[in-house]
């Protein structure tokens, strides 16, 4: 979960519309991760061409999306090409990718939209010439049948949701903390709206700051995020975390500080997180630990939805996705860890595990 810009004013009222339905309703409107439907019964007979243009690509995560998708779609016999492209956090090429897709012939475009209302040009345009394009993971603005075909994402109000109960039945009083993304995310904006809607049912608990603490998402910028919520609030029981890397910081961040852990609930874990807990775990000395995670295998949802499209083929499922539970110290369940494979793996995959250590190996 990368680098997303700003929602427009109409799409974040409509999040915090939707953040105040029941949660019997939003789950209506979301299917699990886990459930994964078959494309086989939805390739067709046309030859086709994918693609998936990526804004800010490279790391573990975004390279076992790219390899969910490339097993997604190569159970379809009559896949002819696969291409990927990746801005490396570059705007305008992200849209030059994009048209450079179309020239070559791409037929369904998988989207990862980094930079949001920004690129919906550059999709406008795709669609305009025939591509079944697919923005996936974030909601972002945009009419579907002229913009894109549709937008598949991850239920974020939901996860928000989820990780404010979470606390309300394991923490239940107490200071918290909100970390996001990068200024202006509307992932971790979305994130956050679904957050405050459940965190209000318990009176015990503070969100200390009313916005998301900006981390950037990245390693290095984390830790000096947390180390200035330390020194701004006193007492911090409770930290959210809408990536695995900040909640990673989170907790170093503590331990150099020489204080308590506090309670972490986060999404799209990563593998040196649970070793962490597992080693502390072992040790006796486990921290309150919630993660939701399988979202890398989001995006064969949105490969089914746009090769279906482009194939004059069914797929019901939702365009709402929902992750499942990686790892809940309140109930036991403990993540997975492997000191042999890289820091920021992710074995939430669906991906067998062959496929999924040649990812490791890139």
């Amino acid at each position: 979960m990368k680098q997303l810009i700003r929602y427009s004013t109409h799409v974040l009222a409509a999040g915090l519309l939707a953040a105040t339905a029941s949660s019997a309703a939003m789950a209506a409107d979301s299917i699990s991760v886990q459930r994964q439907g078959d494309i086989t019964s939805m390739c067709g007979t046309k030859p086709m061409v994918v693609g998936l243009s990526d804004g800010y690509g490279g790391n573990t995560w975004r390279k076992t999306a790219i390899a969910e998708l490339k097993d997604e779609v190569g159970r379809c016999k009559n896949l002819t090409r696969f291409i990927y492209t990746n801005a490396n956090g570059d705007q305008q090429k992200a849209n030059s990718d994009i048209n450079s897709m179309v020239a070559q012939g791409v037929n369904v475009l998988i989207v990862y939209p980094d930079f949001g209302a920004a690129q919906l040009p550059a999709m406008r345009a795709a669609t305009r010439a025939g591509v079944t394009v697919i923005p996936y993971m974030a909601e972002i603005p945009g009419t579907p049948g002229k913009d894109y075909a549709a937008n598949v994402s991850a239920d974020l109000l939901r996860i928000g949701g989820a990780w404010a109960d979470w606390f309300g039945q394991n923490l239940k009083n107490g200071n918290v903390v909100f970390l996001g993304g990068i200024p202006g995310a509307p992932a971790s904006q979305t994130f956050l709206n679904g957050f405050k809607t459940h965190l209000a049912k318990y009176p015990g608990l503070k969100l200390v700051q009313n916005d998301f603490v900006v981390t950037n998402w990245n390693p290095i910028d984390a830790p000096k995020a947390v180390e200035g919520v330390i020194a701004k609030y006193s007492h911090i029981e409770g930290v959210t975390a809408d990536y695995g890397v900040t909640a990673l910081a989170t907790v170093k961040t503590f331990q150099q500080a020489h204080l308590p852990i506090p309670a972490i609930a986060t999404g799209s874990s990563n593998n040196e997180l649970s070793c962490k807990y597992v080693a502390m775990k072992e040790a006796g000395q486990p921290f309150p630990y919630y993660s939701l995670d399988g979202m890398t295998s989001v995006i064969r949802f949105a490969a089914r939805r746009g090769v279906a499209t482009y194939q004059g083929t069914t797929d019901n499922e939702p365009l709402k996705v929902f992750p499942y539970i990686y790892a809940d110290s309140g109930a036991g369940v403990t993540p997975k860890c492997d000191v042999s494979a890289p820091p920021d793996a992710d074995f939430s995959s669906v991906l067998a595990a062959d496929k999924l250590k040649a990812v490791f190996k890139q």
